[in-house]
């Protein structure tokens, strides 16, 4: 089976917009959709999703890092695809000021989307499912979740949980001070 990785970034502003990317028409992938910034990881960023997320960012909206506030990764998504590939998807969250000078690229246009209203936008359930956890809880958290999607009664939806490491509350008891 193989293996596919993306990383994308909801940038939001100062009007807690998101800026997306309205995809072509034609396009293969989403056409039509708006999606968020990204795309694939390339195999020097395989262990850097950060890295590949900061270069995407960069070739589809001319933005560098030094003006994206508070990039962090707060969903990793889960997924197969028609049983040939199990695709990992790598969401970060950051601030970029709504006044930013962006570039438009050669895969669509930019467009600021109010926060509410992505769920009732032309986008993927991948991104309806992580907005709806975002507002009910990840906003209100500084945690990351990991997410299970399927289909459930034939629609699709994800399975969250959250991505903590375990043996940190163990290292800090009492009964393992010995270690």
């Amino acid at each position: 089976m193989k293996l596919r990785q993306m990383a994308v970034a909801f940038l939001l502003n100062e009007e807690q917009e998101v800026l997306f990317l309205q995809k072509k028409p034609k396009d293969t992938m989403f056409a039509g959709f708006l999606v968020p910034i990204g795309g694939h990881i390339e195999s020097d960023e395989i262990n850097e999703p950060k890295k590949a997320c900061l270069r995407e960012i960069e070739e589809e909206t001319g933005l560098k890092g030094n003006y994206i506030n508070n990039l962090s990764l707060r969903y990793v998504v889960l997924r197969t695809k028609e049983h040939q590939e199990i695709r990992i998807q790598y969401v970060f969250f950051g601030t970029v000021s709504k006044n930013s000078t962006l570039i438009e690229s050669d895969e669509g246009s930019l467009e600021w989307v109010k926060f509410k209203d992505i769920a009732n936008q032309d986008v993927s359930a991948t991104t309806k499912e992580i907005v709806k956890h975002y507002n009910g809880i990840g906003d209100s958290t500084g945690e990351m979740f990991v997410g299970s999607m399927k289909s459930l009664k034939g629609e699709p939806t994800i399975t969250w949980g959250l991505l903590k490491d375990w043996e940190v509350p163990l290292l800090n008891s009492h009964e393992n001070k010995n270690y």
